[in-house]
Order: C-alpha cells, then structure tokens, then sequence
C-alpha cells in the first residue's frame, strides 16, 4: 500500500486544507459583495458550482468607478474546484495521518460529517428544483413555473380532442441572443429574435422618448406590440431578492423552408402578458397561439384554491399571516383532500414541498413555492454527525482530564 500513500500524501497536506477553507471563506465573500450586480440565482451558478469564477474588481470598490470596467478582473477556483478537492482532501487525509481508535472516533465522525455536507451540495446543485404556481381563487392549477428559464411557446388546439393542446416549446438558451435564427424540423415555423431582453419594463406605464416608443413599435407588425411598447431595464439583483426579471423579446417568425426571407409577422412577446393576452399567428390557415412564459412543468395532480386568507398587522401593511385553504386531487392515486399551507406549515406530497411565497394582488390569489429537493435530509444528517462527533471527541477529552485530577 506504499505507492497509495504516495499518491495520496500530496493530496492529503492538512496545509492544503487550510489554504481550502481560506479560500472557500474569500469565494463566499466575493458572491455576498456580487449580488450588488447579479442575481442570486446568477451568483450561486457562477461563484459556487463552477470550476472557476472571474471576479471582477468592482465589486471590492462599489462607487468607486463612475462606470466600473469589467474587464478588471481576475480569476479565482470555483465552488466547484474547492468543494472536489477538499472532498479528496478529507478522504485521504483519513488514510494518511489518521490511526483508527475509540479516542479518535469523534474526529472521525466529525470529518465525514463535512465530507457528507459536501456531497449534500452536490446532490442539491445537480439535483434540485423549485418553482412557483400561482393559482386564483376558485381556479386551480396543475403546472409549476421557473422563473429563472424562460421559454417560448407555440400552441394550437389538438386535431383529435379540442379539450387539448399541441404544444411546441423553444427553450431559453436558443433565445437570449439577439439576432439568433432559429430553425428545427419540429416547429411550424422559423424563428429569428431581433431584440432579448433579460428583464424589461411595458411602456406605459415606463415612460420613454417618443422617437425610441415610435422605433419600438415600428418593429411589430401584429399583435399587442402595435399598442404597447418594451424596453430592457437592468436585471434583478441580489439586493432585491423578492423580485424577478420579467423577460421580453421582439420576433419575426418565418414560413418555413423559405431561408427566413418569407415574414409571417414580427412580433412582441413578454411574460408581462397573461394567457388572455392571446397572439395568433396564421401558418397556412392553421393558427397558433404564440407567447413568451416562464418554464412550465406540468404535474399529474391539481391543486384548487379555496379561499385565500391575507391577515395584517393592526394599523399597518405589514403581513401577519397568510394562508391558503387547497383542494388536492390526484386521480393516478385516488386522492382528494383539503389541506392548508401558511407561513412556515408547508405542504408535503410526491416529494415535493409547497410553501406559502406571495399572493396575487388585491389578495386575488396565492402564490406557493414549491421545491425539490433529493438531498434536503444530508445536510440535518450533517449536522447531527458533527455535532455528536465534537460531544464524542471532548468527552474523551474531559473524560481522561478528570482521571487525571483525581490522580
């Protein structure tokens, strides 16, 4: 086993341990100064669970710069580097340096502790889903939407069930360019993105220049883009959690096989409007609805809103509690019962977890965060192992000093 231990001593170094956990401390103060500029969600994909991060210098001297340059930068390991390294590092350092005995055990269980927490992680960031669904009062809705992935649309009504949707969907990463051609052999049509916005604003009500709202709606030539204008605003950063980016886009779709010179109509689409903000778009007398939304991943359960209940502080606007009073059904399982998701009591099912976010305006609706997560119980488990490792380790400890005394 020498030529193991030869392998392994480099990578066991308790310096290189150390010099891990300085680094993992500066990488967490780096995203924390970050989401001045970025989003959470931005910060966590770039900082925490990529192999390596450029970091620019602006984020260390906020105000410093009158428009701050980008490209002072510089470049530090990932989440994902120091998380991998010290996971191997942990390991072999248990083979290296470590002799097995009861003394030793709390030390033992402490560290793989750690090392599960940071496979906790992993599962977490490569596993785990969340999402919103917002349902009315007396609807019901049986679909969670991302809100970090957009997506574009292109729905018409099935020729065997008119109850029924075809639906055909281009995902966000075909659309964040502006001037990407899109083209696929299972869409009606083809697609050219003139403008993406990551986030936008409708105008009205943002006022903007007369010549820039005329050049905006110059742009469409159908659809609610003749009457109502978008402009990109700075996305949403980590400061202002509570929001999300509302992304926009204008389109020009083309007939198909026709190398996109053949217009069917240029478009506005932003997941500012509603499903009754119905685009039509005509392809050889077939008509499509077309609109721009958030992800949607439908559920083979729905979930109805009873009643919506918003109660407040007394002589404020600040919230006190509110609740949702559901109706679940799920006929795969034969289920059909009444249950009730507030603050910190959320729902539990199909190993899912629904908790109360929002609400709609005017207390119109509820709004329920509903997460997925495979690895929520390591990091508890983690917890309880560490824990019970240092009890262990220092009740050795005090143990053998109070025979000692009394020696």
């Amino acid at each position: 086993m020498s030529w193991l231990r030869t392998i392994c001593k480099p990578i066991a170094s308790l310096k290189l341990t150390v010099a891990l956990f300085a680094m993992s401390m500066f990488l967490v103060f780096a995203g924390t100064l970050a989401q001045q500029y970025d989003g959470v969600w931005t910060v966590v994909d770039r900082y925490f669970r990529s192999p390596i991060v450029r970091i620019p210098v602006k984020i260390f001297v906020p105000g410093a710069f009158k428009q701050p340059p980008d490209a002072l930068a510089f470049f530090f390991p990932g989440g994902l580097t120091i998380g991998v390294v010290l996971f191997f590092n942990l390991i072999t350092a248990h083979i290296i340096h470590f002799k097995y005995s009861l003394k030793r055990l709390g030390i033992i269980i402490m560290h793989f502790g750690v090392i599960l927490l940071l496979a906790g992680e992993f599962v977490t960031g490569a596993f785990a889903r969340e999402g919103n669904m917002s349902i009315y009062e007396t609807s019901y809705s049986n679909f969670i939407e991302d809100t970090r992935h957009p997506e574009l649309a292109i729905v018409r009504t099935s020729d065997s069930d008119e109850t029924m949707d075809d639906v055909i969907v281009v995902p966000d990463h075909l659309l964040r360019t502006s001037g990407a051609s899109i083209s696929d052999d299972a869409l009606p049509v083809d697609i050219h993105i003139d403008e993406w916005q990551s986030n936008s604003a409708l105008s009205p009500p943002i006022e903007v220049s007369p010549e820039r709202r005329a050049e905006l709606l110059s742009r469409v030539s159908t659809g609610l883009g003749q009457f109502v204008a978008s402009v990109r605003v700075p996305t949403i950063t980590g400061v202002d959690a509570s929001r999300v980016d509302v992304p926009a886009c204008y389109v020009t779709f083309y007939k198909k096989g026709t190398n996109f010179k053949e217009s069917l109509g240029s478009y506005l689409l932003s997941a500012y409007f509603t499903s009754e903000d119905v685009q039509v778009l005509d392809v050889n007398g077939t008509e499509y609805r077309v609109s721009l939304r958030f992800k949607r991943v439908y559920k083979p359960y729905e979930i109805h809103l009873i009643d919506f209940s918003h109660d407040l502080f007394v002589g404020t606007k600040t919230p006190r509690n509110f609740s949702s009073e559901c109706r679940l059904i799920d006929r795969e399982r034969n289920v059909d019962r009444t249950v009730k998701i507030w603050m910190n009591n959320p729902l539990r099912y199909r190993g899912e977890t629904f908790y109360q976010q929002s609400y709609k305006p005017n207390d119109t609706g509820t709004v329920l965060q509903v997460v997925n997560n495979p690895g929520w119980l390591i990091p508890y488990i983690s917890c309880i192992l560490v824990a019970f490792g240092m009890m262990w380790h220092f009740g050795i400890r005090l143990s053998t000093f109070v025979r000692r005394q009394a020696r």
